[in-house]
C-alpha cells in the first residue's frame, strides 16, 4: 500500500512544516503505525535523493484524531531553537473547532487545572488547583454559525495534553466527533473536528517571523466553514 502523499505548506533547508491529516501519528507509538516523522524522512530521501539516514526532528505534537499544522526540523540547530522557542511560549497557535452549541458567552478566557489520566489517557478539568494538575489557560471565540454547527476560534496559552478539548467541553461546547469528551456520536472517517488553523514562529535561521496556515479538513463536517 502506497504511503499518503504529504500536504507540504511550507519548506526550505531548514523546516518542513505539513499539513497532517486526522488519524495519523506525529511519532510513532505502540501501534507501529508509520507515522508523519517516518513519512517525512521518506519524502525528502526521495525528493533529494539523499543516502542513508535522515535527520527529520519533531518540534510538537498534535492528537492523532486532530489535523492541520506541524511543523518539524530538518536539521539539530533547527530543531534545538524551535524546541526553546516552544517551550518559552514564543510560538503563535490558531485552533478552530466545530461543535454543536453555541459558547456561552460566545468569547472569552478559560483557566483550568488539568489531571491526566495516563492509564485511560484522558484528562479532567478541575476549576482550582489540585495535586498534581498543570494550568491551563486559552482564549476562544465564536467565528461562524451554520445550522446546528458553530466554529470556533481557539487560541492557546498554554500546551496541555487534550487542552483544547478538555476545556471546550468544559464550556458544554464538546468537539464534533470527540467521544471521549462528550459528543454524542462519531465521524464516519473517526476525527474530531479540531483543527490546527495557523502556526506563527521565528525561523530558526533567517529570524524572520513567518505565519503558516493550513485548510480544513474536505469532509462534510467542516463543509459549511469551508473558505
Amino acid at each position: 500500500m502506497p504511503a499518503p502523499a504529504l500536504d507540504i505548506l511550507f519548506e526550505d533547508n531548514h523546516i518542513l512544516v505539513v499539513n497532517k491529516p486526522s488519524g495519523m501519528l506525529v511519532q510513532g507509538d505502540e501501534t507501529g503505525d508509520k507515522p508523519l516523522s517516518e513519512l517525512a524522512k521518506e519524502y525528502i530521501k526521495e525528493k533529494y535523493q539523499k543516502p542513508g539516514n535522515v535527520f527529520m526532528g519533531v518540534v510538537h505534537r498534535l492528537d492523532r484524531p486532530v489535523s492541520g499544522v506541524v511543523l518539524l526540523a530538518k536539521t539539530s540547530k533547527a530543531l534545538a531553537r524551535l524546541n526553546e522557542q516552544f517551550s518559552s511560549r514564543k510560538t503563535q497557535k490558531v485552533y478552530w473547532a466545530v461543535t454543536l452549541r453555541a459558547p456561552q458567552p460566545e468569547s472569552g478566557t478559560l483557566v483550568h487545572w488539568l489531571v491526566k489520566d495516563a492509564a485511560k489517557n484522558i484528562t479532567k478539568a478541575h476549576p482550582s488547583e489540585r495535586p498534581g494538575s498543570q494550568r491551563a489557560e486559552l482564549s476562544y471565540s465564536l467565528l461562524k454559525a451554520a445550522g446546528n454547527k458553530f466554529l470556533i476560534e481557539v487560541r492557546p496559552i498554554t500546551g496541555r495534553p487534550h487542552q483544547i478539548r478538555v476545556q471546550l467541553a468544559s464550556l458544554k461546547c464538546p468537539i464534533v466527533g470527540d467521544l471521549k469528551y462528550g459528543a454524542p456520536e462519531p465521524l464516519p472517517n473517526k476525527s474530531i473536528c479540531l483543527h490546527a488553523r495557523e502556526l506563527g514562529f521565528e525561523h530558526p535561521v533567517s529570524k524572520e517571523w513567518l505565519t503558516v496556515q493550513a485548510p480544513p479538513p474536505k469532509i462534510a463536517a467542516w463543509q459549511p466553514f469551508q473558505s
